[in-house]
């Protein structure tokens, strides 16, 4: 990583942006996909109320409606993302309402605890260990200063770190309810707690045990690998800075220098739900998801003008380098 000075021109890449219209919220496009998520849910209820009917039985149809579930619900976690960051509507009380569809609904996940954990800490102290739990994965092994205390972990590390991408959604969940739990939001805990007799009641009741069984074990263990491996291309393996460093940086070179981008077309931020464009996003968070990569382009470009690093690599070279970060532990 360049140890370089970055310019202090971030308002001149701004307003360049701004001017394109790339800022511009996308309430129509947001709803379109809202609606569609929404829809999916209904037809996933739909088909588990006619399941015979429809001819369906067996391993392979619960695998499928698993599979099914498992696009649905990491479609959730982007809008509820997206939605949170006002990328969609500018009145941000209202964002909240319409994110618990999507976050306490079908994911039982906290938005309350996703936007203080995520939206305040992480995107205002990007990499800063004192701030960013996010990068305080595997008891500190991507921090600089603290590798760690744990002789199990060091030890299996690899075991332990490359494993948990697999559990990140029972992760989720229980981080949710313990902050609801603290907080006292009774009312957001409700809502997160009727997921369970809504989604998997209704699957459990219309399905024989053992093919309800596959199907939510075919989610829980497809989803939280495509979140998890997702995530953590974004930060981690990067740039990290105790809090005396932080906060002698600018906004553009905090965002630039502690987050990866990653190359790769459509396909790949649909797959990643624009998380790929990361230094984009962490520079533009209020950037709408479906401009991310023109807004990429015209980053890459700025950073090119000025001799600004820019940290972009394949999604296979973010992996091998947070591998090589753990190798450090």
């Amino acid at each position: 990583m360049s140890r370089t000075p970055y310019p202090d021109n971030f308002d001149e890449l701004k307003a360049e942006v701004r001017s394109a219209g790339l800022l511009e919220r996308v309430p129509v496009r947001g709803s379109v996909e809202m609606i569609a998520v929404l829809l999916s849910m209904a037809l996933v209820f739909y088909i588990t109320a006619n399941w015979n009917e429809l001819g369906l039985g067996g391993v392979w149809s619960a695998l499928g409606l698993g599979l099914f579930m498992t696009l649905i619900f990491t479609r959730a976690v982007f809008v509820s993302h997206d939605v949170l960051h006002l990328q969609y509507f500018k009145n941000k009380s209202l964002s909240f309402k319409l994110s618990y569809p999507f976050s306490a609904l079908i994911l039982s996940n906290s938005s309350s605890w996703w936007d203080f954990k995520h939206n305040v800490n992480h995107h205002t102290w990007c990499n800063v260990v004192d701030k960013d739990v996010d990068i305080l994965a595997l008891d500190g092994a991507f921090t600089p200063n603290n590798k760690g205390n744990s002789s199990f972990l060091k030890k299996y590390k690899h075991v332990v770190f490359w494993g948990a991408m697999f559990f990140m959604y029972g992760a989720f969940i229980a981080q949710s309810y313990n902050f609801a739990i603290k907080r006292k939001l009774w009312a957001e805990l409700t809502l997160m707690l009727t997921h369970w007799p809504l989604i998997w009641g209704s699957i459990f009741y219309f399905l024989p045990t053992s093919e309800a069984t596959i199907v939510f074990l075919t989610l829980n263990f497809t989803l939280s690998p495509w979140l998890a491996f997702g995530f953590i291309t974004n930060h981690l393996g990067c740039e990290v800075f105790d809090l005396e460093e932080g906060k002698k940086l600018s906004w553009m070179e905090m965002q630039m220098r502690g987050s990866r981008s990653l190359t790769g077309g459509a396909f790949v931020h649909w797959f990643y739900g624009g998380l790929n464009t990361q230094i984009e996003h962490h520079l533009f968070p209020k950037a709408p998801r479906f401009n991310l990569l023109k807004v990429q382009e015209m980053t890459r470009n700025f950073a090119n003008k000025y001799n600004i690093k820019y940290f972009e690599t394949t999604p296979l070279q973010a992996y091998v380098q947070i591998n090589d970060a753990l190798k450090e532990y």
